[in-house]
């Protein structure tokens, strides 16, 4: 489901960008129905997120980080899960010797503890979602800012985005293909950038 949400999310980052930086194109009386073309080169080219995605560094570390903080409030609510259970068992062993008062207001304990921790369960997944959608929108800033200055340098009037979960290209020719160049520029910025 995270790559269904980050494929998405690149997905509508290069569809904004698409549609920011698209130009009211000039014709040409030579080329009436061609491609759209300056000097020999495409206007309209793509950008392949699955590669884009797999290959990205930032992306690779933001996954990573958001995946260990997943697996971190998943053992602390284990934890604090294995706890009541350990609590309840104990309770469970020495019911029969405690008064019909004392089983009342440990059942009541027990029952407020159960809620409080159905509630920080609840709270630290809404805490990781939380996080996943701000580094989310964090990439989709990052790509969607890259992509406008580099259709702007090379001169294209569109990027594209093919992806096999959300095709918005059913076929693009190889040449229009700019993922690599994409890819190798980012994770150059995003070396630089971490130093």
């Amino acid at each position: 489901m995270k790559f269904t949400v980050l494929r998405f999310t690149l997905g509508i980052a290069v569809a904004a960008m698409a549609a920011a930086c698209n130009k009211p194109q000039q014709t040409s009386t030579t080329t009436p129905a061609a491609a759209p073309v300056v000097a020999g080169k495409a206007e309209i080219v793509y950008v392949n997120s699955d590669s884009l995605l797999t290959k990205y560094d930032y992306f690779k570390d933001m996954s990573a980080r958001l995946e260990d903080k997943g697996k971190k409030a998943q053992v602390d609510v284990s934890s604090k899960g294995q706890a009541f259970q350990r609590e309840v068992a104990e309770y469970q062993k020495g019911a029969a010797t405690l008064s019909a008062d004392q089983r009342a207001a440990t059942e009541q304990r027990l029952a407020r503890k159960q809620q409080e921790l159905q509630t920080y369960n609840q709270n630290a997944s809404a805490q990781v979602q939380q996080e996943q959608a701000a580094e989310n929108a964090k990439l989709y800033d990052k790509i969607a800012d890259f992509l406008k200055g580099y259709a702007k340098e090379k001169g294209y009037k569109m990027i594209l985005t093919y992806s096999k979960a959300n095709p918005t290209v059913l076929f693009g020719d190889e040449s229009l293909n700019v993922t690599n160049d994409v890819v190798k520029i980012l994770n150059d910025k995003y070396k630089t950038d971490k130093k």
